[in-house]
């Protein structure tokens, strides 16, 4: 396997990837990718390069981990735009330059063997998707808690990459470990008149995915799994059910207004325009 997700809560708490913190967010993304990739190089002696998006961010993480980095073996550091030959190449909105010098980036990405990219938005799909063909090739790179359910919301809005890169790029990304966590309520017409329940999706490859329930004592169980993933529609189905609120008759108007029209998502539904369902197993 060559293209991999990593999704899961990289902060406790309060801390809702970028809606939180930001900054936190992205340290802990790296981090997270730092301690992975030194795990990889003792286990396997493989090389790992951790790719943040552009030379700004570049500068400002190398600077931050730049004694973590030094002092483990087999792991680098570069951007998506390493390899860019523009005119702004290297530079950034705000006027500095990243302190390794192009040379020593494209050293270290042609001696890697694994990638973990950290960090990337929407736009920057798009050089993601040229730094593959043009550096990766077929060796594997591993997407990290990049947040991709909310980055292909973005897709096709004015401004942002066409829809068309899930169907020929994201779909190729198999999701190796994968938690997704939602809260939800229902009003009943007994006390207490709002329930409040949550869950999970996740995969841990290859087992099945699953949906999971939290218990009163914090802690999850599995009350469903499949070979296919779960779109959040049918994990909130599957905790209903799990706990006896799907009480409405089968095509009632009741279950049509809890339900709604549509239960998922425009990438969930275009399965005939996909190159590859690798995203979906």
């Amino acid at each position: 396997m060559t293209r991999l997700e990593v999704e899961f809560p990289a902060l406790p708490g309060s801390i809702d990837g970028y809606k939180g913190a930001s900054d936190w967010f992205i340290d802990s993304n790296i981090q997270l990718a730092m301690a992975a990739s030194r795990i990889l190089v003792k286990e396997s002696g493989k090389r790992v390069h951790i790719l943040v998006p552009d030379g700004g961010e570049y500068n400002r993480s190398y600077k931050m981990f730049k004694g973590a980095l030094d002092l483990a073996d087999g792991v680098s550091m570069g951007h998506l735009k390493e390899n860019s030959k523009g005119v702004f190449s290297g530079f950034n909105i705000f006027g500095s330059v990243p302190d390794t010098d192009a040379e020593t980036l494209s050293l270290a990405a042609r001696k890697a063997d694994v990638f973990i990219v950290v960090n990337a938005s929407t736009i920057e799909l798009l050089d993601l998707e040229r730094y593959i063909e043009e550096t990766v090739g077929e060796r594997p790179l591993v997407l990290w808690n990049l947040e991709l359910d909310t980055l292909r919301a973005d897709l096709g809005l004015l401004g942002f990459p066409p829809k068309e890169l899930q169907f020929r790029f994201l779909s190729q990304f198999t999701p190796v470990f994968y938690i997704r966590q939602r809260d939800y309520s229902k009003s009943v017409a007994v006390s207490p008149f709002i329930i409040n329940y949550s869950g999970c999706i996740f995969r841990e490859y290859p087992g099945p995915w699953q949906v999971m329930l939290r218990q009163d004592n914090g802690q999850y169980a599995c009350i469903a799994e499949d070979e296919r993933r779960y779109n959040l529609g049918e994990a909130k189905e599957e905790m209903m059910a799990a706990m006896g609120l799907d009480t409405e008759e089968e095509g009632s108007a009741l279950q049509f207004l809890r339900r709604g029209y549509k239960r998922s998502t425009w990438w969930e539904d275009a399965v005939d325009l996909e190159q590859t369902d690798q995203w979906r197993r």
